[in-house]
């Protein structure tokens, strides 16, 4: 019988990670007094159950979102049951499903269902880490004594007060990890509650296909199989020499986590810094309009300059792209002479290089902009040819207007180059729509 021999030390108690035989493990049982409890929700269809809860009548139909970007966005169970799939465009949709029901996103709605299913989490906990709009992760250990409940019941009371409260459906994985929460928050879908014990995470394990694992992406799902890793505990039966010589260090946390050694944190602070911002959208039919494509890159400049204004960001490095119908890409990317976050600036290049990308009788379906290297307006140094001058002007205007949108209201003054796009009267409302505070969307 092959044993592993892996220790970790950890709070001055040594943790015995070895594998003794393909279905069990071995504890110091010191250690496991104090593994920690971990809690990880999941909405289920979260968008289409909102669509749902504001229109009761949709329930137990299928129905999608999307029909603003003319691909679907999300979908109902019913609709998946159908064989219909996120991306498909909606002209298919109509065409292969009519009986699908098919809304415009609303996700202004959105964000506040999901504010309130938050806050219902916190009445029972009060670090919540808010990892999506329908996602989170928060720390039960010791909290079944105040409580005196349970972590089931815990788990239960929170469940039946979002369907109360909200009407909608979550999943919930209880287990001593980030990692394994999130493998047990999938494990069953829709309105699932699982938790993983110690003794039972090596059955967990041998189910959950590699590419299932939290943090594990697409190549190195491939890299891992091509070497005869085909689930989380193919994954975690290798030799942790073997993690560390082979994979990056992200993937060593990964490995002790499914094994059940806690070392990622539950962060309740809200996000704050950005090293990059990108704002894009999906349009149907697609357009080989020079001018609308232009007006829509122009407002995705001006709604990526506003956010990185509101967090007092600037940046010297942007792209823009546009995706034809066939789904192939052109992007440029540019470097200014120095920092802004005023749009004028980039709307300028955009303008001068848009030929670089654009091509008659090409028809595009999605524009996007990309705002690379963002760093604090404070340390921001101009340069000395006088384009830091003017952009340093732009920028005292546009602290004038955003005053004006926080008093009167968003997109109260916008620039004349996005007129077109901002007056397309689209169905639905925009993720930039939203207060600039919702930055998991």
């Amino acid at each position: 019988m092959k044993v592993l021999a892996n220790f970790v030390q950890k709070n001055g108690a040594r943790l015995d990670l070895s594998l003794p035989s393909e279905r069990s493990f071995t504890y110091n049982k010191g250690v496991n007094k104090k593994q920690k409890t971990i809690f990880h929700m999941d909405g289920d269809a979260f968008f289409v159950a909102v669509e749902v809860a504001k229109n009761p009548k949709l329930r137990g139909l299928p129905v999608v979102t999307g029909e603003e970007k003319g691909i679907v966005s999300a979908l109902s169970y019913e609709a998946k049951a159908l064989g219909v799939h996120r991306g498909m465009p909606i002209f298919q949709l109509k065409k292969q499903f009519p009986q699908v029901i098919i809304t415009p996103g609303d996700y202004a709605s959105y964000a506040r269902y999901s504010t309130k299913m938050f806050d219902i989490v916190r009445r029972y906990v009060d670090d919540v880490e808010e990892y999506s709009i329908d996602e989170c992760f928060a720390d039960l250990t010791g909290l079944d004594k105040p409580l005196k409940m349970s972590y089931r019941e815990i788990a239960e009371r929170i469940k039946k007060e979002i369907i109360e409260e909200l009407d909608l459906s979550v999943s919930i994985g209880i287990a001593s990890t980030k990692v394994l929460a999130k493998v047990a928050s999938k494990w069953k879908k829709p309105n699932g509650l699982t938790i993983i014990e110690p003794e039972n995470i090596p059955d967990f394990l041998l189910n959950t296909s590699i590419e299932k694992v939290w943090g594990i992406g697409r190549q190195t799902t491939e890299f891992l199989r091509q070497r005869g890793i085909r689930n989380a505990h193919d994954f975690i039966s290798k030799d942790i020499e073997w993690i560390r010589d082979t994979l990056a260090e992200p993937y060593e946390v990964i490995w002790h986590e499914l094994r059940g050694l806690s070392l990622k944190e539950i962060d309740p602070r809200p996000k704050t810094k950005y090293s990059s911002m990108q704002r894009t959208r999906s349009f149907h039919p697609a357009t080989n309009d020079r001018v609308f494509l232009l007006s829509q890159l122009s407002k995705h400049i001006e709604d990526a300059c506003a956010k990185a204004r509101h967090y007092e960001l600037s940046t010297r490095k942007f792209s823009f792209f546009l995706k034809t119908r066939n789904f192939e890409y052109f992007t440029y990317s540019l470097s200014l002479s120095s920092p802004t976050n005023a749009p004028e600036i980039f709307i300028s290049l955009v303008q001068r290089y848009f030929d670089e990308v654009y091509r008659k009788g090409v028809m595009y379906r999605t524009t996007g902009v990309n705002l690379f290297e963002l760093a604090s307006t404070s340390v921001s140094q101009f340069d000395l040819f006088g384009d830091g001058d003017r952009a340093h002007k732009f920028e005292q205007i546009h602290k004038q207007i955003d005053s004006l949108e926080d008093k009167y209201g968003k997109k109260v003054v916008y620039l004349a180059s996005t007129h077109h796009a901002r007056n397309r009267g689209v169905k639905g409302t925009e993720v930039d729509d939203l207060d600039r505070d919702i930055l998991f969307l």
